[in-house]
């Protein structure tokens, strides 16, 4: 198993050939959580950052169903990371207590896995709130 107190990207497994076309899967006995929830971001402009936030506990996977994504992420430990998603066979996996900020292209669609149920509680969102619990 992954360290999961760091981001990191997941290959699924791809199907397929290009006279196809290709399908991605996986099962949940390979993903660093059992899925609760799963939602997709779509039609975000270009000049809109998402995100803005950090969880508690939620652990999420990002995936680029299509179009790119611009990830940021900045670590309970300070340490900021970038990761640029464009292939519907890889996922990003994002630790709990981690700030992230999305960028999309016109055409992007995001897919979001989550490890918990929707809970307004688990979020932090004030950056000086969570620099101040974790950032010292």
């Amino acid at each position: 198993m992954k360290d999961k107190s760091k981001p990191y990207l997941i290959n699924f497994p791809k199907i397929g050939d290009s006279a196809l076309g290709y399908i991605s899967l996986t099962e949940k006995e390979n993903l660093p959580f059992v899925p609760k929830r799963i939602y997709w971001t779509y039609y975000t402009p270009e000049a809109v950052v998402r995100g803005n936030h950090s969880h508690y506990e939620l652990e999420q996977i990002l995936v680029a169903v299509a179009g790119k994504v611009i990830v940021n992420i900045i670590l309970s430990t300070g340490e900021e990371l970038d990761f640029v998603l464009e292939s519907p066979s890889t996922g990003l996996f994002i630790p709990k207590k981690s700030w992230r900020t999305m960028k999309y292209s016109h055409n992007a669609v995001q897919m979001c896995i989550a490890s918990l149920e929707y809970d307004e509680k688990d979020y932090i969102r004030d950056f000086e709130e969570f620099k101040k619990m974790y950032l010292k």
